[in-house]
């Protein structure tokens, strides 16, 4: 199959985050089997989910890793000109759920797998695909830890979110949590029975905010980054039930993404100081900070063997660091290998109504994982 039959088939797949992914699973394991690769299917943490690992060539250190993840985001309340889960060509694009992130990359990299039966590989080629990172990078977590078990190594990862194909060498960790405050019910014709749960909440997002302007101020730069500084953000308040009960529970979800330089543990305990200064303003209150997900970042050096490896094989000037996050800190951080960020498509069109990948995306990328094939010759 070319590419952009084999990415029919994946995105006929319904894999959203919420929901199983052994079915594609299984499929892949099934073609990269067929292939010539020795497969292991590993069961995640969660019922019906599992991640894949396939290798082709000899065994040992010293290989690549094309990663990419198997799950999705939904289309739920989106408008698609299209079924989301049809492949569809339209004016020079293929629109589907999982185009671009990114199942046009895993579908370049299985292609690539079976071209790869007539070398004769001197290194290792291995294929690691997940699940549920769209939802924190939460899968390959499990499969990374059995790798590290076992003393599996390679010589780089390439992750393959969209980048347009330039080489992404860094991107920032994240932080993802609840401030979760806790105050007295009372009726509301005498507030002063009970403890205002959302008045708490309001003095977090006001600290929260004064934590954004100190990272300005003081905090870490780096002008690689298109935002070149640390970010605090608020996404939702959950707080209340009607409006004449003063409110005994208010929620606000929370993140950070910092860069190298910055301490997320400091950046915390400033959260929790200021936390613990608001409820000494009623002794009845209580507000606690509870960690919910969390990832590292990405810090390569231009010079690795990796970086100069993609760089040579996308025929690309100068690397780059990207504002979104992957899987790829994780590598780094349980198997210690290097890693970069390179794939086909523009994640501008991910998460999005209509999303796509070109032909002619793929057929770079097609292009690109030979070379990289033919480095391990």
């Amino acid at each position: 199959m070319t590419t952009p039959e084999l990415l029919a088939k994946l995105t006929a797949f319904k894999t959203v985050s919420r929901d199983s992914n052994t079915a594609l699973i299984q499929f892949v394991a099934g073609e990269l089997t067929a292939a010539g690769g020795a497969v292991r299917v590993l069961p995640g943490d969660l019922p019906g989910k599992a991640n894949l690992l396939a290798s082709f060539g000899p065994t040992g250190d010293g290989g690549i890793i094309l990663s990419g993840h198997s799950d999705v985001v939904p289309v739920d309340g989106q408008s698609w000109a299209t079924d989301p889960f049809t492949l569809t060509a339209r004016d020079g694009k293929l629109l589907a759920r999982g185009a671009t992130d990114m199942k046009g990359f895993i579908a370049s990299a299985m292609c690539a797998a079976s071209r790869a039966q007539s070398k004769t590989l001197r290194r290792p080629l291995h294929i690691a695909i997940s699940h549920d990172e769209e939802v924190g990078c939460i899968g390959v977590r499990s499969m990374l830890s059995r790798l590290a078990a076992e003393g599996f190594g390679a010589s780089g990862c390439i992750v393959g979110e969209p980048t347009g194909l330039r080489v992404a060498i860094g991107h920032k960790g994240k932080i993802a949590g609840c401030v979760c405050c806790h105050g007295i019910a009372a009726h509301s014709a005498n507030p002063g029975l009970g403890c205002n749960a959302i008045y708490l909440a309001a003095g977090m997002v006001q600290e929260l905010r004064a934590l954004q302007d100190h990272l300005l101020t003081h905090g870490a730069r780096d002008a690689a980054y298109a935002v070149p500084h640390s970010t605090v953000h608020v996404g939702t308040i959950k707080g209340g039930t009607v409006l004449n009960i003063v409110p005994e529970r208010c929620d606000l979800a929370f993140e950070i993404r910092f860069i190298p330089g910055d301490d997320i543990g400091h950046l915390l305990a400033r959260l929790r100081e200021a936390a613990d200064r608001l409820v000494t303003l009623d002794t009845r209150a209580a507000i606690d900070i509870d960690i919910t997900n969390e990832y590292p970042g990405v810090e390569t050096a231009p010079d690795s063997g990796i970086a100069r490896l993609a760089l040579a094989a996308t025929g690309g000037a100068s690397t780059y660091k990207t504002g979104f996050g992957t899987e790829a800190g994780l590598f780094t951080q349980m198997l210690g290998l290097n890693c970069i960020v390179c794939g086909p498509g523009s994640i501008d069109r991910a998460h999005k109504p209509d999303e796509y990948v070109t032909a002619d995306e793929l057929a770079e990328c097609d292009m690109f994982l030979d070379r990289i094939v033919e480095s391990l010759t």
